[in-house]
């Protein structure tokens, strides 16, 4: 094999390395608290694509956080489709709060919008 090509293919291993890395450590529940809060706020931006969906929710108290929901398909099986909320919409958010106290940041396993419940992850919801 030529020196390119074995260089080529190191270089490829060694980003598909950092991208695997970086794709475990942001996925999952790991950097999420064990505890749920519940988030209400206004829904500034919404985001169907791939990972995973995401919800920007403007708090009266404590500015914007990013929601993070399920994958586009688990999401859509909960009923949370493209149309069904749009930017100025009231929304509750129960989930689980970034483990790092300066971010911002949920996954959700509820989002209600209205009197219409989307639970994401029906098995991790947890209520008193």
């Amino acid at each position: 094999m030529p020196i390119v090509s074995v260089k080529r293919v190191l270089a490829a291993a060694m980003l598909l390395a950092v991208f695997a890395t970086g794709a475990a450590a942001h996925h999952g529940w790991s950097w999420a608290e064990a505890d749920q809060i519940e988030l209400r706020g206004t829904i500034e931006k919404i985001s169907m694509g791939w990972p995973h969906s995401t919800l920007d929710i403007a708090t009266a108290d404590d500015g914007v956080w990013r929601v993070e929901l399920g994958n586009p398909r688990q999401t859509e099986r909960s009923g949370f489709v493209e149309g069904v909320a749009k930017p100025g919409d009231q929304v509750v958010a129960l989930g689980n709060r970034s483990q790092d106290p300066k971010e911002k940041r949920m996954k959700a396993v509820r989002i209600t919008i209205g009197e219409k419940r989307y639970d994401i992850y029906p098995d991790r919801i947890r209520t008193n």
